[in-house]
């Protein structure tokens, strides 16, 4: 693929990826809730989500996307559903020192993998980044299999720079806590952004 064509998309995607949406605030407030366990097969659900809507623009699935609304609309309700049960876990976790809760159970991968993946299969922003922006930055009828995995490359490099830095932001952030009420405050107010996040992925 043309350089300049790849470098302008990479910027794009970087700005995109950065801005504060319902992804995003999803990853954090898990982290900030919960901690760095799970983060990365979490974060690792939404890339693909990223990848899968590359696929749909590259393929020209968005008419197809405008006859099947009902299939979106389920992944988008499935995924906010799962945040919303997400956001009542941590609303009504015990407040243990991090010390404690990091010898708790932990949750396995697969299911965090797909939670990721279907929020970002319901998040509208990243439905209009492929489908009506992307075609503005690049001539997707043109994208061949080896372009596809350049740009999969990117997107790769890109979205593990964003989400490695605000789960490392929400890290530290989390250490800060160490009495029993500040975590408890922390479970309340990240699983009332997680919440909204949900409400954002559902009515967006």
């Amino acid at each position: 693929m043309d350089f300049a064509a790849l470098a302008l998309f990479t910027g794009a995607l970087l700005v995109s990826a950065s801005s504060p949406g319902p992804g995003v605030a999803a990853l954090v407030a898990r982290v900030l809730g919960r901690g760095t366990d799970g983060a990365i097969a979490f974060a690792a659900g939404m890339a693909a989500g990223d990848l899968v809507w590359l696929a749909a623009a590259v393929l020209g699935l968005a008419v197809i996307a405008e006859h099947f609304q009902l299939a979106f609309l389920a992944i988008k309700y499935a995924g906010a559903a799962y945040l919303l049960w997400l956001a009542w876990k941590l609303w009504r976790a015990p407040a243990q020192p991090q010390e404690i809760a990091a010898t708790t159970q932990r949750e396995k991968p697969l299911p965090l993998f797909l939670a990721g993946l279907a929020v970002m299969l319901g998040n509208p922003k990243v439905m209009v980044f492929y489908l009506a922006l992307l075609p503005s930055l690049i001539d997707v009828g043109r994208v061949g299999l080896l372009a596809y995995f350049e740009l999969a490359a990117v997107i790769a490099a890109v979205l593990t720079l964003v989400y490695g830095f605000y789960i490392g932001l929400a890290a530290r952030s989390r250490a800060l806590f160490r009495s029993a009420r500040a975590i408890r405050i922390v479970n309340r107010i990240t699983g009332t952004t997680m919440a909204g996040a949900a409400v954002a992925v559902a009515t967006r």
